[in-house]
C-alpha cells in the first residue's frame, strides 16, 4: 500500500508548515487555507476514514484533539472550530483522517 499525502509529510518526504510535532501526531498549516488560521492535526498511524476508527485507536483519537489545544494556544487562538470529514461526500479528499482546526475569523453555523 502507498503512502498516504499525510504520510509523506510525517516522514520529511514532503514540505510542510509544522507547528507540532510528536511520535504519535503532527499539525500542519493547510496549503488551501479556508480561515486566517487552518492547522491540520494527524496521526501519525494511516486510519483512512472516520468510520474505520477503532478501539483500540481510542488514546489516539484523544492524543488529536489534545494537540489541537495545545496547537490553539500557540496560535493565540480561544475560538476556533473542529472538522473531521468522513467520505468523499463529506468533502474528504485525503484519505487519512485529520482534524481541520479553522480560526481567526467568526464561524457560522450550519456549517456547509
Amino acid at each position: 500500500m502507498s503512502k498516504t499525502l499525510f504520510q509523506k509529510i510525517a516522514d520529511s518526504e514532503i514540505p510542510a508548515d509544522i507547528v507540532y510535532e510528536d511520535d504519535r501526531a503532527l499539525a500542519f498549516r493547510d496549503i488551501n487555507p479556508q480561515a486566517p488560521v487552518h492547522i491540520l492535526v494527524v496521526p501519525r498511524k494511516p486510519i483512512p476514514r472516520a468510520d474505520q476508527i477503532e478501539e483500540s485507536d481510542e488514546a489516539l483519537i484523544g492524543h488529536l484533539f489534545t494537540v489541537a489545544r495545545v496547537v490553539a494556544k500557540q496560535e493565540g487562538l480561544q475560538d476556533y472550530r473542529l472538522v473531521m470529514n468522513n467520505g468523499a461526500g463529506a468533502g474528504q479528499t485525503v484519505f487519512h483522517i485529520h482534524l481541520h482546526m479553522l480560526g481567526g475569523r467568526s464561524m457560522q453555523w450550519p456549517p456547509g
